[in-house]
């Protein structure tokens, strides 16, 4: 796969199947540990210096962090997860005690409501259309984290189990990365590991939601009950359920044991179509447990 190969809806939309069963798969914190290296070194630094919070840059990292990573809000696209960051920071006492006030970032706040791709291309659209210093800044910020990215993340290989299961999935059924990650890093990350040639598309947020994703890829194509999306998010498990297809979670902090149990067990339960029902609903419940809705200062 060249570095230069651009997904497109059309590849979603013109997915022609060679098996009766569709998988759909997340790639950060899901195929590869890139979830912390990316928000630590990346995301929340970034945050700081491009709103000038440093006088309350531990509270905002501990807020990204909790928004990011260790939370219900977990794998959200970065625009949507920014809001909602900004939000909780409101509420944590460290602010209040330095007085920073936080602006309202109305602009930003009405921008992530509109239905558009939540993507670089389509923000810098709407910033050229529109001129809006609050939402050019935005841009400014994104651009800066997928430079960082670029700079920062490599030679991080997928979880162990992840190859062996991929290859057991390309040849029982068809399979996509499904992802809010920008589709430049994706195949960079896929290409560098060689793990590109196992799907057929690497959709990333330019090209929708997951749940688009997951719809533009399947629909008419394959039996609900024939469809699986494996990911390590609510976000991910939002997607399969509003597709109505079955939903296998990498846990957080144990995902190497999730993989394992995914190509020893589960996949072949998806294929044999015992996967649905008492399982699926013991593996989603240890999943959610693992993420909570209250930060630790809400408590």
């Amino acid at each position: 796969m060249a570095t230069t190969k651009q997904f497109t809806r059309d590849d979603l939309l013109n997915l022609k199947p060679a098996h009766d069963s569709f998988v759909g798969i997340d790639s950060d914190g899901c195929v590869f540990d890139t979830m912390e290296i990316k928000q630590k070194k990346c995301f929340h630094g970034l945050i700081v210096s491009h709103w000038k919070l440093e006088k309350i840059e531990k509270a905002v990292r501990q807020t990204a962090e909790f928004v990011n990573l260790y939370s219900k809000w977990r794998g959200q696209n970065r625009f949507i997860a920014l809001v909602k960051m900004w939000d909780l920071l409101l509420t944590h006492p460290d602010v209040k005690k330095a007085g920073v006030t936080i602006p309202a970032f109305s602009d930003m706040r009405n921008y992530v409501k509109t239905g558009k791709a939540l993507g670089n291309p389509e923000l810098e659209c709407v910033v050229k259309e529109t001129g809006n210093a609050e939402l050019a800044s935005l841009l400014k910020w994104s651009k800066d984290v997928n430079a960082m990215v670029a700079r920062t993340v490599k030679n991080i290989p997928p979880f162990k189990w992840v190859k062996e299961s991929l290859a057991k999935i390309r040849q029982n059924s068809d399979a996509i990365c499904v992802s809010q990650t920008p589709t430049e890093a994706l195949v960079r990350e896929w290409k560098e590991h060689r793990i590109g040639p196992y799907v057929a598309v690497i959709a990333g947020q330019e090209l929708g939601t997951k749940t688009e994703h997951i719809a533009l890829a399947t629909g008419g194509r394959y039996r609900s009950d024939r469809i699986l999306m494996i990911g390590d998010a609510l976000g991910d498990k939002k997607a399969a359920r509003e597709n109505q297809a079955h939903f296998y979670p990498i846990n957080p902090a144990h995902e190497a044991e999730s993989w394992e149990r995914f190509y020893t067990e589960a996949y072949d339960r998806f294929l044999n179509g015992t996967y649905r029902g008492a399982y699926e609903d013991k593996l989603v419940a240890e999943f959610e447990a693992l993420l909570p809705e209250k930060a630790p200062w809400q408590k």
